[in-house]
């Protein structure tokens, strides 16, 4: 049986009278992938905010393998084992794709320089599919390689946990089947992924469980099949209309 990698528990966070994120509790086990889904405004990038060091709890606990990381720094918690991408791409522009990446290994918990770096480097980008344009500048790339340069310098820190905020959104068909195996690929290797989307081909496919928020509390929990189809995830994420299940997007 899987060990617990990440414990959430009464997981609290404001801001002024708006509660986000309101006493939410969910565990990952290792080598799991978790869909954590809910409609626009629900909280999910507050919590990945909350468990990467983005932003600091009000209240409850996160532990990852099993120490307290509430409040630390970003840092701190990269270098624990946790690595994340955002929704909207973040490179550094004025690097080269190859330094995009070579920046992230020296700052992970394998520290790499030099001669290291650069193989590492050019293994991470092969890895994702832009072996083909280390030299260029992010702002040449096409919107899915961006998302795979992102990606690339999240794995440069050598995540044992991976979250993915809404990666695969915005990519056409053969680019989300690619992107999938991607991710499937990822997880095959042994990195834990928790991803936050509203691709439903994509939590169907990929997710071995689902955890779904609404107004910041959890809402459902389960297996991709029961929570799609619990009323009250229906109702709050998907529409009441039974025709909203079985489209690509919700």
């Amino acid at each position: 049986m899987s060990r617990t990698l990440l414990e959430i528990d009464g997981l609290t966070r404001r801001f002024g009278g708006l509660v986000a994120v309101d006493a939410l509790g969910f565990t990952v086990a290792e080598h799991e992938i978790v869909g954590l889904l809910g409609p626009n405004g629900s909280g999910k990038t507050t919590v990945l905010n909350l468990l990467s060091g983005v932003l600091r709890p009000d209240a409850g606990r996160i532990a990852f393998r099993g120490h307290a990381i509430a409040g630390l720094p970003a840092h701190r918690i990269a270098r624990l084992g946790m690595a994340r991408t955002f929704q909207l791409v973040r490179p550094l522009a004025s690097l080269s794709c190859h330094d995009n990446v070579r920046t992230g290994l020296a700052f992970g918990r394998r520290r790499a320089w030099g001669a290291a770096a650069d193989a590492e480097a050019g293994r991470l980008l092969d890895r994702v599919g832009l072996g083909g344009v280390r030299g260029s500048l992010p702002g040449e790339l096409t919107y899915i390689d961006q998302k795979r340069l992102e990606l690339a310098r999240a794995l440069a820190l050598q995540p044992d946990l991976l979250l993915l905020d809404e990666w695969l959104a915005g990519l056409n068909p053969t680019e989300l089947d690619a992107g999938i195996e991607l991710v499937r690929s990822l997880n095959g290797q042994g990195i834990t992924i928790l991803l936050v989307e509203h691709v439903m081909d994509a939590i169907r496919s990929l997710c071995h469980r689902c955890v779904v928020m609404n107004a910041g509390r959890l809402i459902a929990a389960g297996l991709p099949a029961e929570v799609l189809a619990d009323r009250e995830v229906v109702r709050a994420y998907l529409g009441e209309d039974d025709n909203d299940r079985g489209g690509g997007h919700a």
